[in-house]
């Protein structure tokens, strides 16, 4: 199981392919905070939520400085499917070999109904202009986070 990470560590660096297979990478957000949340699945109806309501409050979180990434195991033409049939303006990034979601420490045992499973699990974080890590939030809700992370952090 990956370790999970912890105010002041540095964020893993990365670079993935967005949804039209361009790179992203932390780096190239570097001096500005970025939300990095990860999320099991495009398509399904609690990641939809959470990333519309990412879009929904896009504008408000990049006048505080914030950008947003969306990272799941998902391959670039289903996030590209995803993006266009809920209009979503967030950058989605593919890790179909799971290796920055286990670097974050966001894939590994969870509890799925009541079992013990092997998966993503849902958390944010997000890097200071300094690639420092601020919060670290694991197994958060789908639905009603974005509210709770925009109160969180003062936005």
């Amino acid at each position: 199981m990956s370790e999970r990470l912890q105010p002041g560590d540095t964020a893993p660096a990365f670079t993935l392919s967005d949804a039209d297979g361009n790179e992203v990478s932390l780096a190239g957000h570097a001096g500005r905070k970025v939300i990095v949340y990860f999320y099991p699945a495009a398509l399904t109806p609690g990641c939809t939520k959470q990333a519309c309501d990412f879009t929904d409050n896009l504008d408000l979180l990049a006048g505080a400085g914030y950008d947003v990434i969306g990272v799941s195991p998902d391959k670039p033409e289903k996030l590209a499917k995803f993006r266009e049939k809920e209009s979503l303006k967030v950058t989605l990034a593919a890790d179909p070999d799971k290796s920055v979601l286990t670097a974050y420490g966001a894939f590994g045992e969870k509890k799925l109904y009541g079992k013990v499973v092997t998966g993503v699990i849902r958390s944010t974080v997000v890097v200071d202009e300094q690639g420092k890590v601020e919060h670290a939030w694991y197994n958060v809700k789908a639905t009603g986070h974005v509210a709770k992370l925009i109160r969180d952090l003062g936005v």
